[in-house]
């Protein structure tokens, strides 16, 4: 599909002028970490303002603020503080009337997140749930009477007497110990425990008694029960029918089979009296995203048809007519090689908006309820479109991009920014926007990379290459202003930065994610090293003599890779990269994709397994062919996605073959680094290390 470039809009134009005169200076980890944080905006059903929340940093967590906003979409009325708490809110959903919010708060005297009703009328927002478990994902039902959200359960418990009873008792019991009967037993970071995620419905008013939908069922009680895959098995979706009489949601009954088969989410309907649901499909595919058409005829969603024997499926958009009807299931977008990523249903029309990944950047689309005719909408030609979301006609959003952090936007006809939250402190930066080039590779795959300068940026001087590797596979590079793993952070004034976006990675249509399939490592790394070349090639200004890479995730698997394979690069930067195939398939929270992936379980005769298992090409150091980079390791202790051992192991393998290397382990961290110090001293830390090697 050829896109449609949107010239970028006045406002921005007019800013980026006026950031010409501004002094700048090139960025430090305290203007990326104090940056304010913009989450996506919530419209009205009347269309009239957006709520968002804004979170002002603090290298101190404990200092740290997130509250509500309020802005007219209407007018340009400055924007209005409706919240003033350090926690923060969650889940935000407006009234019918657009005069009252919902949200999840964990307030002064919860032990638990509760619900809390703001009217914007004025007053302070009011308590209402006292529940042990807490409350969360709160949605008024169409009359406004009623709130349905989730809220977790004990085994056994069937109100919330016996929840609380159980909780005194697990709080007093004297033992410590955790007990497992199905996989996995952790997620991401953390430990995983026996309760189940439920719905509830009750009355939209302080000390009303919640009713549990799902209590006493059958698919309650199913061992498999739960959320996706891709979640704890807590995130249960759910949307109010358009009459109100019930509840459409999303769960798995296949949970217990997640380290055999791919787990699928299906769709059922519940009454608001409870009652045993009632199954509304019966496929192997997956829906989530739950949305009715503002005339209540539609249901759509987005899913994925979990194709057997595949690693990777595109995410599309579908609708079934309203009331049900499986057979009346619809693909809109089948005939689009690219996977929806969010969508948002306007009033007053009859076209779904949606955006999706391609090389580097995400900007707005729209198909018909009819489904078959994508067209290109009004986007900012560069950056990415975040947080969609709709009420009554108005069509709001996020945007940013590198050089520019995220604001608030209106996407009615040519995109308007609404706030300038961080506009001001951006223009005090030296950034330089993205670069974007392609070439082909001797796979004869096209491959696309970004590229970004340093501040203070000469042509005529030569620059060292840093090469940084994103994870995933699953996902590419955006043309975004990122916390971790900032682009002119890592950059500073010394370094050309090079993001490739190899095979495997998504935004260039699902073949391309697929041919990651039994080449798990090698290919990609193949076309990495072929990317650093081009770009040294292209670039007059980039030194070949000094090129690092690094990544974290499944880029810290590549950066593994590369260094157990090559020799090119001065050093490496590893975080949370996978030392050995077998043990992470044996350590990690994921086991049956791993085994598609590579071809077989490890007891199998896919020679993946060892062929491609970063540790097992120690033997290249005798050779001279690997293991000769200096590499900076560094890991998460609380990470269960990529287990602390996987740094261990490969710590241990480099001090076994005399290779330069350095472990930082963050005692309080998981996958990623998100506590303010600790980011703070891992980016000294990857910095000296270039520098080290580099200059």
């Amino acid at each position: 599909m050829k896109l449609r470039f949107v010239a970028l809009f006045c406002c921005v134009v007019a800013w980026m002028g006026a950031a010409e005169t501004t002094p700048k200076h090139a960025i430090t980890h305290e203007d990326v970490w104090l940056m304010k944080r913009v989450g996506a905006p919530v419209a009205s059903p009347d269309g009239k303002w957006a709520v968002y929340a804004v979170t002002e940093p603090a290298y101190d967590a404990k200092e740290q603020w997130s509250d509500l906003w309020l802005k007219s979409l209407t007018d340009d009325t400055p924007a209005r503080r409706l919240t003033y708490s350090k926690g923060g809110e969650g889940g935000v959903s407006w009234s019918p009337d657009s005069r009252k919010l919902v949200f999840g708060a964990k307030r002064e005297g919860d032990d638990a997140a509760q619900l809390y009703v703001l009217d914007l009328s004025g007053g302070e927002a009011e308590r209402l749930t006292t529940l042990t478990l807490g409350a969360r994902q709160a949605k008024w039902s169409p009359d406004g009477k009623q709130l349905l959200f989730v809220s977790d359960v004990f085994p056994g418990a069937s109100d919330e007497e016996a929840i609380k009873k159980i909780a005194k008792e697990r709080k007093d019991r004297k033992y410590n110990a955790r007990a497992y009967e199905q996989f996995p037993p952790r997620f991401w970071m953390a430990w995983l425990d026996d309760k189940k995620a439920h719905l509830f419905v009750m009355d939209a008013q302080a000390g009303a008694k919640a009713r549990d939908l799902l209590a006493g069922t059958k698919l309650a009680d199913l061992p498999g029960f739960g959320g996706g895959q891709s979640d704890d098995g807590q995130a249960i979706e759910a949307e109010w029918t358009p009459d109100g009489s019930g509840v459409v949601f999303t769960v798995s009954t296949n949970r217990d089979e997640a380290a055999r088969a791919a787990v699928n989410t299906q769709l059922y309907l519940v009454g608001t009296g409870g009652g045993e649901p009632q199954r509304l499909t019966n496929d192997m595919s997956s829906y989530g995203a739950l949305q009715f058409s503002p005339d209540g005829k539609t249901l759509f969603c987005l899913t994925d048809p979990n194709t057997p024997g595949k690693v990777y499926d595109l995410t599309r958009l579908a609708s079934f007519p309203w009331p049900f009807n499986a057979a009346g299931r619809q693909v809109l977008t089948a005939g689009l090689d690219r996977a929806v990523s969010r969508f948002a249903l306007p009033a007053g029309g009859d076209r779904v908006y949606f955006t999706f990944e391609h090389a580097g950047i995400e900007q707005l689309h729209s198909v018909s309820f009819a489904g078959g005719d994508v067209r290109d909408e009004a986007s900012p030609a560069t950056g990415t479109i975040g947080g969609l979301n709709a009420g009554g006609a108005a069509l709001v959003g996020t945007w940013d991009s590198a050089v520019s952090p995220a604001e608030i936007y209106l996407f009615n006809g040519a995109p308007k920014r609404l706030t300038s939250i961080n506009a001001a402190k951006a223009a005090t930066l030296d950034l330089l926007p993205v670069e974007h080039f392609e070439f082909k590779a001797s796979d004869s795959r096209t491959i696309h990379n970004m590229l970004v300068k340093p501040a203070g940026f000469d042509p005529a001087k030569k620059y060292p290459l840093f090469m940084v590797i994103h994870g995933g596979a699953a996902s590419m590079w955006h043309d975004t202003f990122v916390l971790r793993w900032n682009y002119h952070l890592l950059a500073g004034a010394e370094y050309v930065l090079l993001l490739t976006d190899y095979k495997g990675s998504t935004g260039y249509g699902e073949e391309f994610a697929r041919s990651i399939q039994f080449d798990p490592l090698k290919g990609p790394a193949d076309e990495l090293n072929e990317a650093a070349d081009e770009a040294v090639k292209r670039y007059a200004f980039i030194d070949g003599s000094r090129i690092a890479a690094g990544g974290a995730s499944y880029g810290g698997h590549l950066a593994n890779w590369l260094q157990a394979t090559t020799t090119r690069y001065k050093c490496i930067i590893s975080h949370a990269g996978e030392a050995d195939l077998i043990m992470q398939w044996g350590t990690s929270d994921s086991i049956f994709g791993r085994e598609v992936n590579s071809g077989s379980p490890i007891w199998g005769d896919s020679p993946v397994w060892r062929e491609q298992s970063p540790v097992m090409q120690g033997g290249n150091h005798a050779k001279g062919t690997g293991f000769k980079s200096p590499i900076l390791i560094t890991v998460g202790e609380l990470d269960y996605r990529v287990p602390v051992n996987n740094a261990y192991m490969w710590f241990t393998l480099n001090q076994r073959l005399n290779v330069p290397s350095k472990l930082l382990v963050f005692p309080e961290a998981g996958h990623w680094i998100l506590r303010g110090e600790d980011s703070r001293y891992w980016y000294g830390e990857l910095r000296g290390w270039l520098a080290k090697y580099l200059r």
